[in-house]
């Protein structure tokens, strides 16, 4: 059953995974209940990697053969005036990880070169997106998967160097963008600052 709101469009491909039992058929891939979206605030002057803000956004779909799928397009830079007014915007990745990371998850990890999305509509937190991402590196699964789903905000990641507190990781947000109706939250991982909608 399609959820109103939410489809699914990609090729007829069907390409072996490991062998018969891993095939993947972009045809089964239903976007479900669940997807959500989130930016980081991220740095590490290491390895020479200044502050950027970027956005992940997670699509599950419904189980293939009794198995877990999902699209996860991570560290795609969308400029954004602020998480509240997302509507309208664009943004695309020509190459794996220069800058977004994109891939299928199904019996592992299939990294996808390329990465096309805009945000169709927001709904306070919510956003709806369609996403396509193409060029299966790991031939893993079907060329090309496009997807339309709605989204829920869970926050905004702070992971600063020399960041020691909520109020200077908010500030520090502020530089970048709009924080506005965002309070601190407890970060399940232990390891940045969040904030997210009350």
């Amino acid at each position: 059953m399609i959820v109103p709101g939410m489809g699914v469009r990609g090729g007829c491909e069907r390409l072996a995974a490991v062998g018969d039992d891993s095939l993947l058929d972009a045809r089964a891939l239903v976007p479900a209940e669940g997807g959500e979206w989130n930016g980081l605030l991220f740095d590490n002057p290491s390895v020479g990697v200044p502050p950027a803000l970027t956005w992940t956004f997670r699509i599950p779909f419904a189980e293939v053969h009794g198995e877990a799928v999902a699209l996860d397009v991570e560290w795609l830079p969308v400029p954004t005036g602020g998480w509240q007014v997302m509507s309208g915007l664009a943004a695309s990745s020509g190459e794996f990880a220069e800058p977004a990371e994109a891939s299928v998850r199904f019996q592992g990890h299939h990294r996808y070169d390329t990465v096309e999305l805009r945000v169709l509509e927001q709904d306070g937190p919510r956003i709806r997106v369609a996403v396509t991402v193409a060029g299966d590196l790991d031939q893993l699964g079907p060329e090309q998967v496009s997807a339309e789903a709605w989204l829920r905000f869970t926050g905004i990641f702070v992971q600063l160097s020399g960041v020691g507190d909520a109020a200077s990781a908010l500030a520090r947000l502020g530089e970048f963008t709009d924080p506005g109706g965002l309070a601190e939250q407890p970060d399940p991982r232990g390891i940045a600052y969040l904030f997210g909608a009350p």
